[in-house]
């Protein structure tokens, strides 16, 4: 079977999106005729109906569908390929594709950006939110070249891992609560908890800190943004363990205690990227200025 005609997969597309061969013709500056051999080309090649063609509307069938939808995908891939050599031919470095949770976008990712823009304005980050599982998943799939994760984590052999920051957690508590200097597993897990979604790095961290001292509290809500358990915990709803990334917050932290906890807890993160080519120099510059924001754990105090 010879390969698939990517003006044809279009031409398909835009039957699927405007309901007629005529509106597809219109749309694509295409003759009618042109617009129907398309369709029975792919047709022909693929021994399928794609199309059910009516009076006044055309009807896609269940075959049609399933080749629109990984049409759509496929001709991303070719436009962002396209995009990348004419950006390269141009002079400038090209896109890279980075993913990470929203809380490491919001927090850390403005200064990099700003960094990037300043030195290197061809450059264009293309940010996916995802979990560190989604993220090392679409970095094994080619779909990443960087990604920001919680350590530890699996990798496969052709995924570089590298530390990038560690962060303390610390208890955030209720304003009118009365709160120990030094919060423990004991003295959290009698009081109404706020956590983070199960199944991410974050709650197998702060389970096993509770766990080590003999401790399964039970959770009276999970959420999977730091911020909106930040904002319940300020209206009182409860406490939650979370990393003390940085004083931006500090609007909202004053509507909360914030403690050190007993024994310390601390969140690691990583930069993780595929091994690079010679030719890699715009995922190069990314990783360089993310390194620039790399620190230390910051000082817990209250």
């Amino acid at each position: 079977m010879r390969n698939l005609n990517l003006d044809q997969l279009q031409t398909l597309i835009a039957i699927a999106d405007l309901g007629t061969l005529a509106a597809a013709a219109q749309a694509l500056h295409l003759s009618a005729p042109t617009v129907s051999l398309h369709v029975s080309e792919l047709e022909s090649r693929l021994g399928v109906t794609l199309v059910h063609r009516g009076r006044h509307q055309t009807r896609l069938t269940p075959a049609g569908s399933q080749l629109v939808s990984s049409g759509r995908r496929l001709l991303k891939q070719v436009e962002d390929d396209v995009d990348k050599v004419r950006r390269f031919a141009a002079g400038a470095e090209g896109k890279v594709r980075l993913g990470a949770s929203a809380g490491v976008i919001a927090n850390f990712l403005p200064d990099v950006l700003e960094t990037l823009a300043r030195r290197k304005p061809g450059i264009e980050l293309e940010l996916d939110v995802l979990g560190s599982r989604e993220t090392m998943h679409a970095l094994d799939a080619g779909i990443l070249d960087i990604g920001i994760v919680a350590l530890p984590q699996k990798t496969e052999r052709q995924v570089e891992v590298s530390t990038w920051r560690s962060d303390p957690m610390v208890a955030f508590l209720p304003l009118d609560w009365d709160a120990p200097e030094l919060v423990t597993p004991e003295w959290l897990a009698q009081r109404a908890l706020i956590s983070i979604k199960n199944g991410t790095q974050m709650h197998r961290l702060t389970a096993a800190w509770f766990g080590k001292a003999g401790f399964q509290p039970r959770v009276r809500v999970e959420l999977g943004f730091p911020v909106a358990i930040k904002g319940l915990v300020a209206a009182g709803y409860g406490a939650a363990i979370l990393p003390l990334e940085r004083s931006d917050d500090a609007a909202l932290h004053a509507k909360m205690q914030l403690r050190a906890l007993s024994p310390s807890l601390v969140r690691h993160m990583g930069i993780v990227h595929r091994h690079l080519e010679p030719h890699d120099v715009a995922i190069r510059e990314v990783l360089r200025a993310l390194e620039e924001f790399s620190e230390a754990a910051i000082p817990t105090g209250k």
